[in-house]
């Protein structure tokens, strides 16, 4: 099998595993907001953005880095694995330590789900976290599909257990139904974390190692990144937690709807890069010619995927949240009430560039130039705060949602002029354009089929997938038919 098809099928089986847990995770979201309600709904979502802020800290750009320097030497494997497995542990338990007691010293937080929820949800977010240090040896060996089948399996007990807490044992008691739905998490991290454990050890073997000389190397190079990373995550996090200090739970809610789609489709972006990482790391080790036609094709990639998820969840937003959630979540302009479709649509331009951005810098780590992103993030962070502030105030989650989209360009015109200074970029215009025409085509078919399907179907549901599966057709047969899709692309991935 040739190199680029084994990144392309390490992709799109991480993809197609995403695309089912993104399933599971829509029936979540649909039987708990059901279930708790707009503010209950957001508490939730405040939890785990919360814990966010804390578990970026802990990875401290590891994973990353340590991608990186397993593919440039597997024999150490073992050394690097042990070793940053316990360095990500200690770092656990202090920092979701601390997590647990800011949740209680927050005076907002008072009197709210929020400091209990947080101190059970911590054990999720320490699963998560041990299981994606064991992933870094599953990412260099390109054998992701068994921390795939982890992820599903896990995501699957979290789901049977939520619906038996809501349907059965719970159900006239949302209160301790709220904290029952954090334990479903612990329980389908601590399945997968043992399924990715017995994976994992196919290739090496798993200890606790405690080379400090060791330690002092790779936190001198992931610590950049990882501060980098904690930035980015305080800049696309901030937005909530404003939202749940200056606003309240209901406004949270509305926009936890939309920010669940997002972050279930940005994860598409980074399995891709953490899949092309090793190889782009190789090719600049090897100063090899393909580096070019590697970086074109990835920048393609994403993009041809991005732009039209951003056109049809524009045009399919509203009976998309009437799908995930409820119609209470929905916008209602005769009132004056904006719903979680208005935040979905404006977010959708941010999940273009976050495609973009990734690649700009999962490139930079492959360059060494990961300290460039700790500057860019941290004038991201200054720049998303004075955004915020000046309009969440008068527009609440729309603002968040437009500053978020700001936030992300700011990051794409930094990341741009960095990359093409140290790696001369040229991107096909054509490209671009095709991929646009296609992408337009879809959009105009989605505008003119959907109302006659929803007339037809007599269904909301049954209309959207409709939709979306004709939309997709027509997109891909347009990419073909414009050669949007260049022959020599599908001779680099299907070639022996």
């Amino acid at each position: 099998m040739s190199l680029a098809r084994r990144v392309l099928s390490n992709t799109l089986i991480q993809i197609f595993g995403k695309a089912l847990t993104a399933l599971m995770s829509v029936a979540i979201v649909k039987i708990i907001t059901s279930y708790l309600g707009v503010e209950g709904y957001g508490a939730y979502t405040t939890v785990y953005e919360f814990l966010a802020f804390f578990s970026i800290a802990i990875d401290l750009g590891l994973f990353t880095i340590g991608v990186r320097e397993m593919s440039k030497d597997e024999t150490k494997i073992p050394l690097i694995l042990g070793n940053i497995l316990s360095i990500r542990t200690i770092l656990g338990v202090l920092i979701l330590g601390g997590s647990i007691l800011t949740a209680f010293l927050i005076p907002a937080y008072q009197g709210t789900f929020i400091p209990l929820g947080v101190a059970i949800a911590t054990i999720t977010t320490f699963l998560n976290i041990i299981n994606g240090t064991l992933t870094t040896v599953l990412q260099v060996h390109l054998k992701m599909e068994s921390s795939v089948y982890a992820l599903v399996i896990g995501k699957i007990i979290s789901l049977i257990y939520m619906v038996w807490v809501i349907l059965i044992s719970f159900k006239d008691n949302s209160e301790a139904g709220f904290y029952q739905l954090l334990i479903a998490g612990i329980i389908g991290n601590a399945v997968m974390l043992l399924i990715t454990y017995f994976a994992t050890r196919k290739y090496t073997t798993i200890h606790f190692r405690f080379d400090w000389i060791f330690w002092r190397e790779v936190v001198g190079k992931s610590l950049p990144y990882g501060i980098a990373l904690i930035l980015n995550t305080i800049y696309f996090r901030l937005d909530v937690i404003l939202l749940s200090l200056m606003k309240d739970n209901m406004e949270v809610g509305i926009y936890g709807v939309a920010l669940r789609m997002l972050e279930v489709l940005m994860i598409v972006p980074i399995f891709f890069m953490n899949a092309v990482l090793p190889i782009m790391t190789r090719f600049l080790r090897e100063k090899n010619e393909k580096l070019i036609t590697l970086w074109q094709y990835s920048f393609d990639f994403l993009f041809a995927i991005g732009l039209p998820i951003l056109v049809g969840t524009n045009l399919l937003a509203r009976p998309i949240v009437k799908l995930i959630s409820s119609e209470e979540f929905l916008s209602r302009p005769e009132a004056g009430f904006w719903g979680s479709d208005v935040a979905l649509q404006i977010l959708m331009f941010a999940l273009l560039l976050i495609f973009l951005n990734t690649l700009f810098s999962f490139t930079l780590v492959a360059l060494e130039k990961q300290a460039k992103l700790l500057w860019i993030n941290l004038g991201c962070v200054f720049f998303k705060l004075a955004v915020s502030l000046a309009i969440i105030p008068s527009f609440g989650f729309r603002g968040a949602a437009v500053s978020s989209v700001l936030a992300e360009f700011f990051i794409l015109v930094f990341v741009f002029i960095i990359v093409h200074k140290h790696f001369k970029l040229r991107l096909k215009i054509s490209s671009i354009l095709k991929i646009s025409l296609s992408a337009g085509t879809m959009g105009a078919f989605i505008w003119l089929v959907h109302p006659l399907l929803l007339t037809i179907l007599n269904s909301s549901a049954k209309a959207v997938l409709s939709t979306v599966l004709l939309g997709g057709t027509i997109y891909i047969i347009m990419l073909f038919a414009i050669k949007g899709i260049s022959k020599d692309m599908l001779k680099l991935v299907f070639k022996k």
